[in-house]
């Protein structure tokens, strides 16, 4: 059954539509040059208050440059956690132990080892692992590649660029950002952009 809307229709919205398959109704874009085409075969119905009536949605906008754009719209939106959506790829593997909330989307290859807990509307792009323990709060954004050694934390809208590595026990704090390839061996502190090896801070994120 159709059942479900994509808010946005970009790179994620693309990437998560390719998982919703035939449950997929259309992508809800407020771009007017969008509106009423076909992106990928699928159709932009309209706006992002146009949610049909009883649809499961998922909100798959954002980007290293446009931090919290993904929780103001949740906000905007004010729909009840019951009508998100969590969507997991055939091909990740989630353990018994681990769990993801309302809204979120795992891709390809992902994988929760053990007692994961990962929030709601969290993007976790292909090929992640996140091990024993971590723990993902609500609204994280994880690139495709990365790595997260046991015990590890990461507060509200951080956004963990491709490919990064962090160190067991490790914290990262809310809104923070680490760049590609970033390995990360200590606590980045909230709103701060980290890159490089190891990791060190380059300046507060925008």
């Amino acid at each position: 059954m159709r059942d479900l809307v994509i808010v946005g229709a970009g790179g994620f919205a693309r990437e998560t539509a390719q998982l919703a398959g035939e449950r997929l109704l259309g992508f809800l874009d407020d771009d007017p040059a969008k509106q009423g085409t076909d992106i990928d075969g699928i159709p932009v119905l309209g706006g992002t208050g146009e949610i049909p009536p009883g649809a499961r949605v998922v909100v798959c906008v954002g980007s290293p440059r446009a931090g919290g754009v993904r929780a103001r719209l949740v906000a905007r939106l004010g729909l009840p956690p019951e009508r998100y959506a969590t969507l997991v790829h055939p091909t990740a593997w989630v353990s018994a132990s681990s769990c993801a909330g309302p809204g979120s989307v795992l891709l390809a290859q992902v994988v929760l080892t053990a007692s994961v807990r990962v929030g709601a509307h969290v993007a976790v792009m292909p090929h992640v692992t996140l091990t024993h323990d971590d723990v993902v709060e609500d609204f994280v954004t994880i690139a495709s590649g990365v790595r997260l050694a046991g015990g590890v934390h990461v507060g509200r809208g951080a956004y963990l660029g491709s490919g990064a590595l962090v160190r067991e026990g490790v914290t990262i704090g809310p809104g923070a950002l680490l760049g590609m390839g970033a390995v990360v061996t200590r606590d980045v502190p909230a709103g701060e952009v980290w890159a490089g090896n190891p990791a060190r801070y380059l300046r507060a994120r925008l």
